[in-house]
């Protein structure tokens, strides 16, 4: 069972504890971040805390607490967990009132889980995965991680259904991101992916993975690419989280990247990325 704590209690996570009234439980009306630890060491804790409050400031939500309090309470929840590696959800919402659109006067409502991280087999991270294209329905402030997923769950479901891990999104003709991850391409020794803007998210995996490139003198480009580019490309991988570096090797109609396996850049990028977590 998951070890979970919500606005200054730590719970078992099957415990009964949001209201019917939670603006999150009846609007979607929060948002969140899913923060790694290696080791009993949250990965990039800062830069995670950082796009947390900055999300939160864009829906105009005051979390009520600062960065280093929060640091406290993930402290304690990793430690009380008993686990070494683990994924923690923390999520903020607008609090708990009465049924209104309109924001309420009262306290936001803050929670968090761990659990153990799901770990993917080493034999599917070698073979690479396959996606699904798919039309980006989302709104058009997707750099918010908001609690409002419901486009994103749709597609995900749908490659799912396909036999593909992930729905890589597109949107006026531009391949955007994936459902839960950025993606990237790989042509002539360089990777290409889509510049920060509104309709991405800014992911703290495809900030680490910009720093490694720049580390082993690989041209990192942010800049649009197509579907069809993608499909020409030499490599293509997406990063999250949770998946961390994951080639792609596969679309839902069989057609292959290039040979159908994994590329050196994306093995490379990756082996990098475990030292820097601490996994070799």
């Amino acid at each position: 069972m998951a070890l979970a704590y919500c606005n200054g209690s730590f719970i078992q996570s099957d415990e009964p504890a949001v209201p019917i009234d939670e603006r999150g439980h009846q609007f979607g009306d929060g948002v969140y971040e899913v923060i790694r630890v290696y080791q009993g060491r949250p990965f990039m804790l800062d830069e995670h805390l950082d796009r947390l409050f900055k999300s939160a400031a864009a829906i105009r939500l005051e979390i009520g607490h600062d960065g280093e309090s929060l640091k406290r309470i993930i402290g304690e929840l990793t430690q009380k967990s008993g686990l070494s590696d683990l994924d923690l959800y923390v999520q903020a919402t607008r609090g708990i009132a009465p049924r209104n659109h309109l924001f309420p006067a009262c306290p936001a409502s803050v929670s968090m889980t761990a659990k153990p991280f799901r770990e993917i087999p080493a034999d599917a991270r070698a073979a690479g995965i396959s996606v699904m294209l798919h039309p980006d329905e989302r709104w058009l402030n997707c750099w918010i991680k908001s609690l409002n997923l419901l486009p994103n769950i749709l597609a995900k479901q749908a490659a799912s259904e396909r036999g593909c891990l992930e729905a890589v999104l597109v949107r006026d003709g531009q391949v955007t991101e994936g459902t839960s991850s950025n993606v990237y391409m790989v042509k002539d020794g360089a990777i290409r992916t889509a510049p920060l803007s509104n309709q991405i998210l800014a992911g703290i995996t495809r900030m680490a993975v910009q720093r490694i490139a720049h580390e082993l003198r690989i041209p990192f480009i942010e800049q649009s690419f197509t579907p069809e580019e993608l499909r020409q490309a030499d490599e293509a991988f997406i990063t999250s989280t949770t998946t961390e570096v994951m080639p792609v090797v596969r679309f839902e109609d069989g057609s292959l990247v290039r040979d159908g396996k994994p590329g050196p850049v994306a093995r490379a990028l990756y082996e990098r990325f475990r030292a820097m977590t601490g996994q070799d």
